[in-house]
């Protein structure tokens, strides 16, 4: 019989909830304000590759600080340090509101004159708040197995997705699209709220989190040589490799499309501030839904074919957008393949921390995300890139529907490489 999961997780699942929350607010203002700042597609992708990069130059650093430092005082210091620059964003919007455009006529306008300073100031923050994000998040998936048993981490787990995609996705974008309308800067400032509450909750976590003691993390750190340790881990394992890596590939095919889905969103679906938080609670419901039933859909399938279910519903997914005009199509597609990436992330993520040995926890789980997320700004770019060269041969509508064929064919591509890496029979000889 399983144990209780305990009031620690309990501390920390309600501490991720709220967090979540304000996450799910400036999901809505972030986009919002960088299309009303302006209407260039490599711009507002450069935005986000900037919030991204730091997954690609930090990420190995990161892992070596997560197995060298009190994981809850990093993630309480990273939390505090994101919430003052979130409070800094909002402070410079409600400074420069009153030259920006109204935001329920971006979907009529493709050319506004670029408000450089708002914009600088959103890459610098951007990129700041990125910093922190990987270190945090590093930390938290390497918290996980103190908080709980073994046997509990896919139990855990999932239940943490739900309320993530609960607040995240349903309830935040709603939230935000109601505050941003009432002034554009109040997402900000509630989203820099729950980071602090996010903060008392997490620094009362009782217990140690402390790495395993050993020479190593008594000795000067040595970055290189800490990094490799992880790298070489990793790169050897026959099952966490190419996961890492195809994860990486779908990852970067994701964000192509999605660097310039708010313009899609409104110049193609030509939806307002209220809907476009609506099609956010498509990925809260199916979030919801992935959390309760990863589990048994994994069990069910076994989490080789779960695994190629969740890579086949992306290609399928930007097909079905890249024809459609309706919104509601959108939502639903939406719902669909986050369920099945809730279905991948429950499989893949128990099973790193239930297989990587905790001295080396840190460092291997910051080299697989290496791989798996430092393709996000790369695709970003890729993305923002496209939709401005197709846009010389095209109309800027028929640019931005391609950019999705183009992700779903070499999402099938993608498919068809995965599939005899990522088997059950390999997957439950890797848990041993």
């Amino acid at each position: 019989m399983k144990k209780p999961l305990g009031g620690s997780y309990w501390k920390l699942w309600t501490a991720t909830a709220i967090s979540n929350l304000g996450d799910g607010v400036s999901m809505v203002a972030y986009p919002w304000i960088a299309s009303a700042v302006t209407r260039s597609p490599i711009l507002i992708a450069t935005a986000g590759f900037a919030s991204r990069l730091p997954w690609l130059i930090f990420t190995l650093h990161a892992g070596v600080l997560t197995d060298r430092f009190d994981r809850r005082k990093l993630i309480v210091s990273m939390d505090f340090i994101r919430g003052i620059l979130t409070v800094f964003v909002g402070v410079v919007v409600l400074l420069n509101q009153s030259s920006l455009p109204s935001l329920n006529e971006l979907t009529k306008i493709s050319r506004i004159a670029t408000n450089w300073p708002l914009y600088l100031t959103l890459i610098l923050t951007a990129f700041l708040f990125g910093l922190a994000e990987v270190l945090r998040d590093n930390s938290a998936q390497t918290l996980m197995p103190s908080v709980v048993d073994k046997e509990n981490l896919e139990k855990a787990n999932s239940r943490m997705w739900s309320a993530e995609a609960l607040t995240n996705s349903f309830i935040g974008p709603p939230l935000g699209s109601l505050l941003i309308g009432i002034a554009i800067f109040l997402p900000f400032f509630f989203d820099a709220i729950s980071f602090f509450i996010a903060v008392a909750l997490i620094a009362s976590l009782a217990g140690s989190f402390k790495p395993v003691e050993s020479d190593q993390t008594r000795e000067k750190i040595d970055f290189s040589a800490e990094i490799k340790e992880g790298f070489a881990w990793l790169w050897a394992h026959p099952l966490l490799r190419p996961m890492a890596i195809i994860l990486g590939c779908l990852n970067g095919l994701g964000t192509m499309v999605g660097a310039v889905f708010i313009l899609y969103a409104q110049e193609v679906l030509h939806t307002t501030v209220f809907i476009f938080a609506i099609l956010g609670t498509g990925g809260a419901i199916g979030g919801i839904l992935g959390g309760v039933f990863a589990p048994k859909l994994s069990a069910k399938l076994g989490s080789g074919p779960a695994l190629l279910l969740a890579l086949l519903s992306a290609p399928i997914g930007n097909f079905i957008i890249g024809l459609t005009s309706s919104w509601q199509v959108v939502w639903i597609v939406t719902a669909f393949e986050t369920f099945l990436a809730i279905v991948w992330n429950t499989i893949t993520v128990s099973l790193r921390q239930s297989i990587i040995p905790t001295h080396l926890l840190g460092r291997v789980n910051s080299v697989y995300r290496f791989f798996a997320w430092g393709s996000i700004p790369i695709g970003m770019l890729l993305g923002g890139g496209l939709v401005t060269v197709l846009a010389h041969q095209f109309s800027r509508e028929t640019s931005l529907r391609t950019l999705f064929f183009i992700s779903s064919f070499l999402g099938l591509a993608l498919l068809c490489v995965a599939a005899p890496r990522l088997t059950t029979s390999k997957i439950e000889a890797a848990r041993g």
